[in-house]
């Protein structure tokens, strides 16, 4: 990792003192305008990043505490917002949001060089982010929520998402499904990615298949793509007789699909989501789904990220909490069956379920 620069090397490089510099950073408004723009072009060019440590001997707080997230249409997202306002508010702290799909991560990048922020939630992250490209120190006051990223040195906190897909699996194959399918979504979040890999290795290890016709990507993660996906796999010569979502919205979006065609839930197929957003209490769906424990997670979160302005140079941490399977009516409220419960003729029936979806895929080419 090459060395961090200072904030005199960038007042060299910008021909101005490093008080100069120093006001920039502090958007002090009696910089002139050019010189300003002069400071920012090189600390862009730069990505210089201010030393925390330095700040923290400064005691230079603002008391406030950015958050950058993404799809706010999804119900998570806003409820996570909720939640961490009300810790924040409760720790005397302020909360600035920024929308990543809307270019939010400049803007926050710019924040948190400049102290209008102490720190930084990010709770949509992927190792595309332009967030994180932008600011990588392990001593950068940030945290990865919900979801998180490998190359990422930052503390990261997260649920088991493996683990949430591995019980889905479990649970079905119990209450002896055997047509299962998956719709999932683009790799690109560690939520989606590893909810398909426990799910899909569950599977494999009660060997049952998951063939390609049983699997539908939905690159918007909408209601309406949910529906589509659904639709097509009920209209395969052998439709599944479960389906599991790798969100809530997805879920809902295949209930209708399945509504559309006369299908009844939980009666003739089974679906599952995942996130328990509010939607999926509603009568209207009622949906089997996995929680996950948001609020421990955002606590956790949020005191990593103080703990990190205080210490920057404390070494990194990574928290995972386990999830919960929430059983409703879209699975027919059947219980999570015990041990050997729920088994009857496991290999036969995953045997004769597997020719079926061989011999359908076959049909279809």
């Amino acid at each position: 990792m090459s060395r961090a620069l200072t904030s005199h090397e960038v007042a060299r490089l910008a021909g101005v003192s490093q008080a100069t510099v120093s006001r920039v950073l502090r958007d002090d408004q009696r910089v002139r305008p050019a010189t300003r723009d002069r400071v920012l072009r090189v600390l862009a060019e730069t990505k210089y990043e201010p030393n925390a440590a330095a700040r923290a001997i400064r005691g230079r707080r603002t008391g406030s505490i950015g958050v950058v997230v993404a799809r706010l249409s999804y119900q998570l997202y806003p409820a996570m917002l909720e939640a961490i306002g009300a810790q924040l508010a409760r720790l005397d702290r302020r909360m600035i949001v920024w929308d990543a799909e809307h270019g939010g991560d400049q803007p926050a990048v710019r924040a948190l060089r400049q102290g209008i922020v102490d720190g930084v939630i990010l709770t949509a992250a992927t190792a595309e982010s332009q967030f994180l490209k932008e600011v990588h120190s392990p001593e950068a006051p940030v945290v990865l929520v919900n979801r998180t990223v490998d190359s990422c040195p930052a503390d990261q906190v997260s649920s088991d998402n493996t683990g949430g897909g591995e019980r889905v699996s479990g649970y079905l194959v119990r209450c002896d499904r055997r047509r299962i399918a998956l719709i999932g979504g683009i790799p690109r979040a560690s939520t989606i990615r590893n909810r398909e890999a426990g799910f899909r290795a569950g599977l494999a290890r009660a060997g049952i298949a998951l063939p390609p016709q049983y699997y539908r990507r939905s690159e918007t993660f909408s209601h309406a793509s949910g529906r589509e996906a659904a639709i097509r796999l009920l209209e395969l010569g052998s439709p599944p007789d479960a389906i599991f979502c790798v969100n809530d919205v997805l879920a809902a979006g295949a209930i209708d699909g399945a509504r559309h065609l006369g299908i009844r839930v939980p009666d003739d197929l089974w679906i599952i989501g995942y996130d328990d957003i509010e939607l999926a209490s509603w009568d209207a769906y009622d949906l089997t789904t996995v929680r996950q424990p948001m609020d421990e997670m955002i606590a956790c979160g949020i005191e990593l990220l103080l703990g990190r302005i205080a210490e920057p140079a404390r070494p990194a941490e990574r928290r995972c909490f386990p999830n919960d399977l929430v059983i409703r009516g879209s699975t027919g409220r059947h219980p999570f069956p015990g041990p050997g419960e729920g088994r009857s003729r496991p290999a036969a029936a995953a045997r004769s379920a597997n020719r079926k979806a061989r011999h359908d895929e076959k049909a279809s080419q």
